[in-house]
């Protein structure tokens, strides 16, 4: 597995905010779609900022919280971020 356990089951948990229908039934099925998709891991929402950013988001007016509630941004227990670009 490339993902911790509590990332997979984070989106696991979250992904019908991203998606119409789950994509992704187990742990395995979870990490090989996020690693398919080059999801990534960041740890603060700054690193978050920033990934946005250079993608060619728009975020300069967003706040913190706003970041947070991006559909691609799913925020993992432990503090850190997973991006999922779809």
């Amino acid at each position: 597995m490339e993902y911790e356990d509590i990332i997979l089951e984070t989106f696991l948990k979250e992904q019908e905010r991203l998606f119409k229908k789950p994509v992704a039934e187990t742990l395995e099925e979870a990490d090989e779609f996020l690693a398919d998709c080059m999801a990534q891991v960041f740890q603060d929402i700054e690193e978050v900022r920033e990934y946005l950013r250079e993608a060619g988001m728009d975020i300069e007016e967003l706040s913190e919280e706003d970041i947070k509630e991006v559909l691609e941004v799913f925020s993992i227990p432990d503090g850190r971020y997973l991006v999922v670009e779809a």
